[in-house]
């Protein structure tokens, strides 16, 4: 693999920021990608070790070569973000990082499929897994299609793309289905493919289920005096990022029903460090037009 770094990590100084106070422990990073994150945290720190975890083989066999330096502060670990939590919760963790988006790794390589010019269709994170877009594009019924659009899309025209998939199926790869939107679809701001392939490779990656799934396993885990940073890139994993973190804030869990509170009206776990979402600034999306619409929120455990 060549040595040039392909990838540029979005809110860089930022995420720097968030760790840098931390003293001892560990910090895992869920979605390692090519280690930009992870890179930075370790030469910023010298006290903490650090977890990298990623689902892609590419991305670990990359970063175990960038993070050399450091490897005896490192320890790598291959599987779904909404695992590793717990598998490392006997460690003294001080902090978690999620980057949710799609890495550039997997955005500009053509062979993975999430690209309009692609020629497969893909757009599997785990490549070991079965479940790929040409599965999603050839064989789901109109109606399911329709609501992969809608609700994962937030596609207006979700009706139209769904029918549009059935009647001139089936697709082999990325490049033929961009163009199908291309000539059909409205063209704004967008490329009119963006919102349809967005739906699409949330739902080969379940990508919002995993997403919760990760706050699960935070949740009962046995972590305390930790930093959580979760990036985000569309308002569906940020109303979820938002919504677990004002949960945590509440003393009281009881049921709206329950006429007094039942629970001992003392389960709040931390405190919300942000209360609104950090975001690019116009000089970094100057550099890195795909940072522009990421959002950091963060949250600390007590």
């Amino acid at each position: 693999m060549s040595e040039d770094i392909p990838h540029i990590p979005v809110l860089f100084d930022e995420v720097i920021n968030v760790f840098k106070d931390i003293e001892s422990g560990y910090i895992i990073d869920c979605t390692l990608g090519y280690g930009g994150h992870s890179l930075g945290i370790l030469k910023s720190n010298e006290n903490i070790n650090l977890i990298g975890n990623d689902q892609d083989d590419e991305a670990l066999d990359f970063s175990k070569n960038r993070l050399k330096d450091y490897s005896s502060r490192v320890t790598f670990n291959k599987g779904n973000f909404k695992d590793v939590v717990p598998k490392f919760q006997d460690k003294n963790i001080s902090g978690i990082l999620a980057d949710i988006g799609v890495s550039s790794l997997q955005l500009d390589k053509l062979d993975r499929g999430f690209s309009f010019k692609s020629e497969s269709l893909d757009m599997r994170m785990d490549q070991n897994q079965s479940l790929d877009a040409s599965i999603v594009i050839n064989t789901y019924s109109q109606k399911n299609l329709e609501y992969i659009l809608k609700e994962y899309g937030e596609v207006k025209e979700y009706r139209k793309v769904a029918s549009l998939i059935v009647q001139n199926r089936p697709f082999s790869t990325a490049k033929e289905l961009a163009l199908l939107f291309s000539k059909n679809l409205y063209k704004g701001k967008l490329h009119p493919a963006t919102l349809p392939f967005q739906a699409i490779r949330i739902e080969v990656n379940n990508e919002l289920g995993v997403l919760k799934d990760l706050f699960d396993s935070i949740e009962n885990s046995d972590i305390s005096n930790c930093y959580i940073a979760i990036i985000s890139f569309h308002s569906l994993e940020d109303r979820i990022v938002k919504n677990y973190f004002k949960r945590w804030t509440q003393k009281c869990i009881c049921h709206p029903s329950l006429m007094r509170c039942e629970c001992g009206n003392n389960n709040q776990r931390g405190k919300i460090i942000t209360k609104k979402p950090i975001v690019p600034t116009g000089k970094e999306i100057n550099i890195n037009a795909r940072s522009r619409s990421s959002k950091m929120r963060i949250f600390r455990f007590d």
